[in-house]
C-alpha cells in the first residue's frame, strides 16, 4: 500500500455515543513505515495513543498492532486494543472466528471478543496477567501525602503490574473521588520514582447503571487525566478479584469514568478463572484517506 492509499480512522472508545469516551487514531496500511515514522505521526496527531495495524507474524493472530503515545511506543493499552479491533472489523481486514479476534502486540497474543449487540457491537480485550508488587514502605511513603484528607476504601493502596504499572487506590466515597483535585506534580514525581504510569483511584458506587467510579492520572505518560483507561481498569479488576474472590465484584462489574473532564465513558469488566476482560462500545468519528509522505533517508 502506497503512502497515498493509507487509511486513517479516528475513534471514540468506551462510549455509547461519539464525544463521551477516549479518542484513538488508527492507521491502516503503514507496513512499510519504521518505528521512527510511526512515532513522528503519533506525535503529530497528539492523541493519547495512535495505533498502526500491520500484517500479523504469528499464524494464530488476526492482525498485528503497534501502539504509540505522542512520545513513545508502549506494549499494551486497553482502549487502543479495543479501538483497533473495531477498526479492523470496519475495514474488513479480519473476521472473528467463533466470536473472537486475536491481537498480536508487544504484550503477546491477546484475544478480543466480539459481541454483535442489539444496537452496536461490543468488544472486549483480554488484559495481560496482573500481579500485585511486593510492599515497598519507601514507595508507599511517597504515595501517602497525595491521599491526605481522603477516607480510604476497603482495600489498601497497591502497586499493580500487568502490561502497565499503576498505583491503585480505593476511596471510601464516590463523591470524594469525583471532587478530588490531586497534586499532579506530585503524581508525576511518584510515577518517575516508582516507574509507574501514575495513580488510578476508584470508589464503589450505588448507581443503577455502574458499580465503580474511576479516575486515572497517568502523569508518567505526560497526561493529566485519562477519560477512559482500559489497562488501568483491568488492573483494578484483577486486584479486586484477588483480594475479594467471593465479593460481589469478583466476577465482573460496570465502570463510569471521565465525567470530571467532560466525558462519560462506560466500561464492562469481566473476570473468570484469573482472566480479566475489558470491554465496551466504540464509535467511528472519522474515516479518511491519509496523505502523509513518510520521511526518506
Amino acid at each position: 500500500m502506497t503512502d497515498a492509499a493509507l487509511r486513517f480512522l479516528q475513534l471514540d472508545v468506551f462510549t455509547e455515543r461519539a464525544g463521551g469516551g477516549n479518542p484513538l487514531g488508527v492507521v491502516v496500511g503503514a507496513d512499510a513505515w519504521d518505528a521512527a515514522e510511526m512515532q513522528r505521526f503519533a506525535a503529530w496527531t497528539d492523541l493519547v495513543e495512535t495505533t498502526f495495524v500491520l500484517a500479523p507474524t504469528a499464524a494464530e493472530a488476526s492482525y498485528r498492532v503497534r501502539i504509540f503515545t505522542p512520545s513513545k511506543e508502549i506494549p499494551f493499552a486497553g482502549h487502543p486494543s479495543v479501538g483497533t479491533a473495531h477498526a479492523v472489523l470496519e475495514c474488513g481486514l479480519a473476521q472473528p472466528r467463533d466470536g473472537r479476534l486475536v491481537q498480536e502486540c508487544a504484550a503477546g497474543l491477546l484475544p478480543v471478543d466480539v459481541e454483535p449487540g442489539a444496537r452496536q457491537r461490543r468488544l472486549s480485550v483480554q488484559a495481560p496477567p496482573a500481579r500485585v508488587e511486593p510492599d515497598d514502605p519507601a514507595a508507599r511513603a511517597r504515595l501517602a501525602p497525595l491521599l491526605d484528607g481522603l477516607a480510604p476504601g476497603a482495600l489498601p493502596p497497591a502497586l499493580v503490574a500487568g502490561g502497565r504499572r499503576w498505583w491503585v487506590v480505593e476511596l471510601a466515597e464516590e463523591a470524594a473521588l469525583r471532587a478530588w483535585r490531586p497534586d499532579h506534580a506530585a503524581i508525576a514525581a511518584l510515577a518517575q520514582a516508582t516507574d509507574t504510569l501514575g495513580v488510578c483511584v476508584f470508589a464503589r458506587a450505588a448507581e443503577s447503571d455502574y458499580d465503580l467510579a474511576v479516575r486515572a492520572f497517568p502523569a508518567g505518560a505526560g497526561i493529566v487525566e485519562d477519560p477512559a483507561s482500559g489497562a488501568a481498569n483491568g488492573l483494578i479488576a484483577a486486584y479486586i478479584a484477588g483480594a475479594e474472590p467471593d465479593g460481589p465484584l469478583a466476577r465482573g462489574y460496570r465502570v463510569s469514568q471521565g465525567r470530571e473532564i467532560g466525558r462519560d465513558a462506560r466500561m464492562e469488566l469481566r473476570m473468570d478463572a484469573g482472566v480479566v476482560r475489558v470491554g465496551g462500545a466504540v464509535q467511528t468519528v472519522l474515516d479518511a484517506r491519509l496523505h502523509w509522505a513518510a520521511a526518506r533517508a
